[in-house]
């Protein structure tokens, strides 16, 4: 159970009423996802909404996939959205529902609606339908089989689901109006024809029930008091009705809409997100830039800075741009308090402190958070030979630079003070070793002679420090509505993922998948679900240490 504060919105207030006014006595909602690819962010705040909305109320929430269509759906899928709807902290009432669970009840509407005369099997190809369908300044004009007879129908309708028509050539579509002001109602189709295999059914049917007909029925049958659902669908809460108000139901649940979240510098669109993986741009659904619940947490996130995230953004009926930095502030904010923190270098260079005893290693004491002193400390070897980043030392630098340079001093982070002398370099002029020499008495203090050193630079142990690989991650657009792009693929950014080799402290050998860390003065990581090992460590960077994007703005 996902314990967070319940903040207020209209669909709260509308089940406040509703609960006062004795319209329900309990709150019943679900989440109704397509398995047609993974869950992303998007999803998250339907999840949190009706899931969270259930147990605020004590109701239930079920989850119930929207499998209507064989084609694009997978076992695969069905199984991930189980498993990311747990991960953000939630559980479903009963066992997992399915639209298909309902086929043969929808079968039998279907049927009633014909026998009422509020349904025909039409046989014109697609294009003539749309044509037929009119646009939103003309109205429709009737399909030639739209008087058909009942009993004629009742038999077209009987043939389509005993596999006589082939696809494309028949469809049921309800009798509503064609010049209705909502091209919704323009006697949409409800049943065509598709001879798939179905995940869940097998081979007993070969024609499928559309969206529209299937989810306000499946609503109905499960008893759901509030149906949640986003802004595109809000026309479409008129068909919704309609199909209720025609057909032998008792139930009679009430859609709701909310604006979807529209996240910056990435796309939510499904079939987007279907060619990202298709075309090779990631390397797959759970890719730790992609705005997916498993790529999301495969980077590092976790279920309560996403949960925060979706109070965060809140519940309106307005469709806006939400800032990727505000998803980053939720993780940033929760790591910088919880995170232990640890040293590792991504770009290493030798540092060599001469005057240090050869051989000899001691061990010093490093607190695993500077303002916790619940989490502890650790140990830290230290040696002669130790890695610092490359980018910590130059040769010769202003007096802003508070970092190594030549004849200068810097403090190592939880050990000595030490000042740079000589180096050594290939043939090339790269650096290849920075030669120092140590002040024994620093450890934990200032120099006794009181030299101001302000610089403090990380370490780990040439010896002792275990070879990682670190995957820095960026934003995977370069442009924050890459939908609206002609081409979105061209807006995508090169520098998206950095993959560098370095090494880490020794005791990040043990670390778990998903545990996340500060790498001190780099960022915060976790240790990658699927690619880290004992023998080769892969650290995934969740987010920096700060918005460096509205830095260069």
């Amino acid at each position: 159970m996902a314990a967070d504060a319940p903040r207020s919105n209209f669909i709260r207030q509308i089940i406040d009423k509703d609960l006062a006014s004795g319209k329900h006595s309990q709150v019943h909602t679900r989440f109704p996802p397509e398995p047609n690819g993974f869950l992303h962010i998007g999803h998250a705040k339907s999840i949190v909404l009706n899931f969270g909305i259930a147990e605020d109320y004590q109701g239930t929430c079920n989850l119930r996939f929207d499998d209507t269509n064989p084609l694009k759906e997978k076992v695969d899928f069905v199984n991930s959205i189980q498993e990311d709807v747990r991960w953000l902290g939630y559980d479903w009432e009963g066992k997992p529902r399915y639209s298909s669970n309902y086929f043969d009840q929808l079968h039998g509407f279907a049927v009633e609606l014909i026998e009422k005369g509020l349904a025909y099997v039409d046989f014109s190809t697609q294009e003539a339908m749309r044509e037929m369908r009119g646009t939103l300044k003309e109205p429709g004009v009737n399909s030639p089989y739209r008087d058909t007879s009942v009993e004629e129908n009742l038999k077209h309708f009987a043939d389509m689901t005993a596999g006589k028509y082939e696809e494309g050539t028949a469809a049921l579509r309800a009798k509503i109006d064609m010049s209705s002001p909502f091209m919704v109602l323009r006697d949409p189709v409800i049943y065509r024809v598709r001879f798939a295999h179905h995940h869940q059914t097998g081979d007993k049917w070969c024609v499928y029930p559309m969206y529209d007909f299937t989810h306000c029925i499946s609503d109905a049958l499960e008893g759901i008091t509030h149906s949640l659902c986003t802004l595109e669908f809000q026309d479409n809460r008129r068909l919704y009705d309609w199909v209720l108000d025609n057909i032998s139901i008792d139930c009679h649940p009430q859609q709701i809409e909310f604006s979807r979240l529209n996240l910056q510098y990435t796309v939510m669109s499904k079939r987007k997100l279907h060619l990202l993986v298709e075309e090779g741009k990631v390397s797959g659904w759970d890719d730790p830039r992609m705005p997916t619940i498993a790529g999301m947490r495969r980077r590092g996130y976790t279920p309560s800075s996403v949960r925060e995230f979706c109070h965060r953004i809140g519940v309106t009926k307005m469709d806006n741009q939400v800032e990727m930095s505000m998803l980053e502030a939720c993780i940033r904010d929760e790591l910088n308090h919880g995170a232990p923190r640890a040293m590792a270098v991504i770009d290493p260079v030798r540092l060599v402190i001469e005057n240090y005893p050869e051989g000899e290693v001691e061990q010093l004491q490093a607190p695993n958070h500077p303002n916790d002193d619940s989490m502890g400390t650790r140990e830290l070897p230290f040696a002669r030979e130790i890695y610092i980043e490359r980018e910590d030392f130059r040769e010769s630098a202003n007096k802003k630079y508070k970092r190594l340079v030549l004849d200068k001093e810097v403090r190592l982070r939880n050990a000595y003070v030490v000042k740079a002398e000589r180096v050594e370099k290939d043939a090339d002029g790269n650096i290849t070793t920075i030669f120092c020499t140590y002040d024994p008495d620093t450890l934990g203090k200032d120099p006794a002679d009181g030299r101001k050193v302000k610089g403090v630079i990380h370490w780990v142990a040439a010896e002792h420090a275990k070879p990682a690989e670190f995957r820095l991650y960026d934003r995977l657009f370069q442009v924050p509505n890459p939908a609206a792009e002609e081409d979105f693929f061209s807006t995508l950014n090169p520098d998206s993922l950095v993959v560098k080799q370095g090494y880490v402290e020794p005791g990040m050998a043990t670390a778990k998948a998903e545990q996340p860390f500060q790498f001190e003065r780099i960022g915060y990581f976790c240790a990658d679900n699927q690619d880290s090992s004992a023998k080769q460590l892969v650290f995934n960077q969740t987010v920096g240490l700060r918005d460096t994007w509205n830095d260069e703005a």
